[in-house]
This record gives C-alpha cells, structure tokens and sequence, in this order.
C-alpha cells in the first residue's frame, strides 16, 4: 500500500511543478553552473537559485544529483 502512496505523491510532485521548474529541473541534468543556466534562460542567477529550491521542495530531494535521478524518473530530462 505504501509505494500507492508514494507513487501517487510523485505523480502530484511532478504536476505541482510550473513549465519554467520543469524547464530548470531538466537544465540542472545538463553539465552546467547556475550562471549558465541563468543565462541560457534569460534570467539571474538568483532567479535561478530561487526556482532549484523550490523544485528541491516539490520532489522533496536535498541535492542535484537526486533531482537529475528525480527528472530522468518521471521523463523530464
């Protein structure tokens, strides 16, 4: 019964992302800084920093690494 539950709060992590942390999430798998990210996207780099943590939060992972897991998981890479 647990792994219903967790499948159905990743499904729920995975919509509650808006199109622009989807678009960061799948940068982040990509062998780049923040700053490259930040201007490949057209925005600053606390923009940026800003948008990771809030991904971060809604799939409820501490560290890149786990987000790129997390996005090649779900097809977002």
């Amino acid at each position: 019964m647990s792994s219903i539950l967790e499948t159905s709060e990743l499904r729920t992590a995975h919509e509650s992302l808006t199109r622009r942390e989807r678009v960061v999430l799948a940068e982040l798998a990509e062998d780049v800084t923040l700053e490259e990210i930040a201007t490949r996207l057209f925005v600053t780099r606390n923009t940026v920093k800003s948008q990771v943590r809030s991904v971060y939060r809604k799939i409820g992972v501490s560290t890149r690494a786990e987000a790129v897991a997390w996005a090649v998981a779900h097809g977002i890479r």
